[in-house]
Formats: structure tokens, C-alpha cells, sequence
């Protein structure tokens, strides 16, 4: 049995629930199109990515960006060295899985700590980065404006912290990938013909409670988000393709149209999403989300 290739790290706002809208407002010929170049400049988990590549073989190449090079080492540490990644990976495992809870707890303020130095060599580097996301609290990435990972120890029983056989399948299908580290708007340059660009920028919070983007010590405000939007504007006038999802503040407030303004010219969607992440579990639940697109679409606009 071929395993399937797949995120090898849990991140918030992962767009593995999103997969089956975004397939409706891919291009309708976009099986047909020849030698596409995927890009996508905040790659987080890479959910869409892995997705997109093994669905559609007509990818000849991928251009992944993301802003926080801890995420992007590990991108690149997947691809050229994963054997070594995967001895290191085993080796935390067989060290932690056998203490209990407090001497877990020691072993991951220690690793944490380690980490944090950002003096380690990349597989060293990533193979903390992995182990630190699976046996921390809820699995959540978080850096303080210093750009320290400081989220707490996770109570976890039995954490998978080597999973060999995704490592190895993400590996091999990272070799058509190529991985930068900056801002979004560097990707531009390696758009080809048959470009399609997929945009999974920090959401813009619902409320002030809300707000998670600490994903990088760089806050991703109202600034950022219309640049993103200018941006998409460029990208449309060279004649590329792409879809961006985003939180729907009208779903929250009918007066606000922020997205609906700066993105008035193209096609916007609403797509039904439960959203997991917040402190109040009353506040979980299915909320729209935003998928815009320059495609033409006649699909209803809101998509279950």
C-alpha cells in the first residue's frame, strides 16, 4: 500500500476541511492545463500542497514561501535529509515516550530551550521543530516578539513524534519543490505560464479575542492584508490564476466589507467551515470562510 504523502505538522488554521471547496473553484480546465507551476506564498502546513500535488500529476513544479524559517528548514530538511531526520526523530521518541509526566515535562522545557537558541544545524533544528509540535499544548505553533516558540507542555499519552512513513513520502513528493524563505511578494518572480497561485495569509481576526497569527514574530495587520490585496491585483493583470481563503467579517458583522471591497472585482465564495481553534468552546463551531478567485464561477455563493 503507497502512503500517501501528507502535513508533518499540525498548524493552526490548516486548510484540510477547505480541500473539497477549493477543488470547486479550481479552473474548470485545470486538469488539461500543461506543465503547471503551483505556488503558494504562506504554505503553513502545506494541507493544499500535499493535496494539490498528488491529485494533479500536470504540476511540474512547486514554489512553497512561508515567513517563518523554522517552518521553511523543515521544508527543506524533509526534502534532501530525511533519513537523517528520521534517526534523529526516533531517538527523541525512545528517549521521551518512557518517562512520566513530570520528567516529560523536563525533557520538553529543555528541548524548548534548545530550540529557542537558534544555533542548531537544520536537522537538529527540525527534528526539535517536530517534536515540540507534536508534545506541545494543543499542537499549537506560537512565537513571542522575539520570535521564541514559547508555547507550554501538552499532556499527550502516546505522541507519534516519528512518523517515518510521511516523512518519506513527503520527501519524495518535495523534490518537485522548490521552498523560500520571505515575504509574499517575492513569489512573483517564479511565476511562469499556467502559474496558479494559492493564498493562505494569517486570517484577519473575527474579534480582538480571536487574533492567533503569531506564526512569525511579524504581525500580519489590516496593512498587510490590502498589500495581499494589491498584490492579487498584479497577479490577475499577468494573467495567473489563483485562489485565496480568508475569515469572513461579515459573518461576524453585516456593515463590514473589508474583504468584499478590497477584493470587489473578483469572485467571492462563501464556504461553510467549523473553526477549532478558541479558548471558549461555545465559540467553535461552522462559520463562514472567504474563497475568492479570479476564475468566472456560475457555483452557488456559498459552497457546503
Amino acid at each position: 500500500m503507497t502512503i500517501k504523502a501528507k502535513p508533518f505538522v499540525k498548524w493552526v488554521g490548516g486548510k484540510t476541511q477547505l480541500i473539497e471547496s477549493i477543488e470547486k473553484v479550481l479552473p474548470k480546465n485545470f486538469m488539461d492545463l500543461k506543465n503547471v507551476t503551483y505556488i503558494e506564498p504562506f504554505v503553513g502546513g502545506g494541507a493544499v500542497l500535499f493535496w494539490i500535488l498528488q491529485q494533479y500529476p500536470n504540476i511540474i513544479k512547486a514554489v512553497i514561501n512561508d515567513i517563518n524559517p523554522d517552518l521553511t528548514t523543515a521544508y527543506k530538511t524533509v526534502k534532501e535529509t530525511p533519513s537523517e531526520l528520521v534517526k534523529f526523530l526516533q531517538m527523541i521518541q525512545d528517549e521521551y515516550l518512557p518517562l512520566n509526566e513530570g520528567k516529560r515535562k523536563e525533557y520538553y522545557l529543555s528541548k524548548r530551550e534548545k530550540f529557542n537558541t537558534k544555533s542548531l544545524d537544520p536537522v537538529e533544528n527540525t527534528a526539535l521543530f517536530i517534536y515540540l509540535n507534536r508534545t506541545c499544548f494543543n499542537g499549537l505553533y506560537r512565537v513571542n516578539g522575539k520570535g521564541f516558540f514559547n508555547v507550554p507542555f501538552g499532556r499527550y499519552a502516546n505522541p507519534k513524534i516519528c512518523d517515518r512513513q510521511t516523512i518519506f513520502a513527503d520527501s519524495e513528493l518535495l523534490q518537485k519543490v522548490e521552498v523560500l524563505t520571505g515575504d509574499f511578494a517575492e513569489t512573483l518572480k517564479y511565476a511562469m505560464n499556467n502559474s496558479f497561485f494559492y493564498f493562505d495569509p494569517p486570517y484577519k481576526p473575527l474579534s480582538e479575542t480571536s487574533s492567533f497569527n503569531s506564526y512569525a514574530k511579524e504581525d500580519f495587520n489590516d496593512y498587510e492584508q490590502i498589500r495581499l490585496g494589491d498584490f492579487c491585483k498584479k497577479v490577475d493583470l499577468l494573467g495567473h490564476n489563483f485562489i485565496l481563503s480568508n475569515s469572513d467579517v461579515k459573518g461576524i458583522s453585516l456593515d463590514d466589507n473589508f474583504f468584499d471591497d478590497l477584493y470587489k472585482q473578483f469572485t467571492i465564495k462563501r464556504v461553510y467551515a467549523t473553526r477549532m481553534v478558541n479558548v471558549n468552546a461555545e465559540k467553535r463551531g461552522e462559520l463562514t470562510e472567504l474563497l475568492i478567485t479570479n476564475q468566472i464561477s456560475g457555483e452557488l455563493d456559498y459552497i457546503k
